[in-house]
């Protein structure tokens, strides 16, 4: 079963065991997550069900692997003609998350 599921503002599709990586989430390790979904369909596509915004019956079930940061990213800003530039490096927090259940 496939599932689309919404965290921290972005959308991704999940089956069972995926292990994603989203924005900071203020749970502790190996603590579970229980969302609802926002589309379910079958492996091949077939029998889809569409939720409005989501899936009432619907529960995907995650649990917490990790909290980290991410690689050093650099934002540049920089306003024309005006001789303003900066340049600042930061790591985002992301959460590891495993998907144990789809129903």
């Amino acid at each position: 079963m496939l599932a689309v599921v919404e965290l921290g503002w972005n959308q991704f599709i999940v089956k069972k065991w995926d292990i994603i990586d989203v924005k900071k989430l203020w749970l502790e390790a190996w603590e579970d997550l229980t969302v609802e979904a926002m589309l379910i369909s079958d492996e091949e596509g077939k029998d889809v069900k569409v939720g409005t915004p989501t899936i009432a019956w619907s529960k995907i079930e995650f649990k917490v692997i990790e909290e980290f940061k991410w690689e050093k990213m650099r934002v540049f800003k920089m306003k024309s003609k005006k001789r303003y530039a900066r340049t600042i490096w930061f790591r985002p927090k992301l959460t590891k998350l495993e998907v144990l259940s789809i129903a």
